[in-house]
């Protein structure tokens, strides 16, 4: 067999309300709970199994997300970004607000879920399309 990665644990400060952003956002769905863990599932099977952080952690540590979308998704969600009045930037530093950049002949924005954790949606894989 293959490695492929399967599914990451996102620790929230409220799972419920994490799972729908990201989904909103990506235009996705949430499934239902299993176990304790919210699942959001990308198209390629990868699971995002969202749990709620321990009442006595008041901090988490914070995560990066890179979603490879398609033009129309990023259309989509760039909208709901901007309709929400989200803070977004052009990089991961958070340097250019209010801004997209245009890397690797593509679109690409950053902003932050409910938690904190940085998403990033981008058109083309960092260097370029493949050939």
């Amino acid at each position: 067999m293959s490695i492929q990665f399967n599914h990451t644990i996102v620790v929230s400060h409220d799972s419920h309300k994490s799972a729908e952003f990201w989904a909103d956002i990506l235009g996705l769905e949430v499934g239902p709970k299993v176990s304790h863990f919210i699942p959001v599932t990308v198209a390629n099977g990868v699971t995002f199994d969202f749990d709620d952080a321990p009442p006595d952690i008041t901090e988490i540590q914070r995560a990066h997300y890179a979603f490879l979308v398609s033009e129309v998704d990023f259309d989509a969600g760039f909208a709901k970004i901007r309709e929400r009045n989200l803070t977004y930037w052009a990089d991961p530093f958070q340097r250019h607000e209010g801004e997209i950049n245009h890397n690797d002949g593509g679109r690409g924005v950053y902003f932050l879920d409910p938690s904190g954790h940085a998403l990033e949606m981008l058109t083309v894989p960092y260097g370029g399309r493949p050939a």
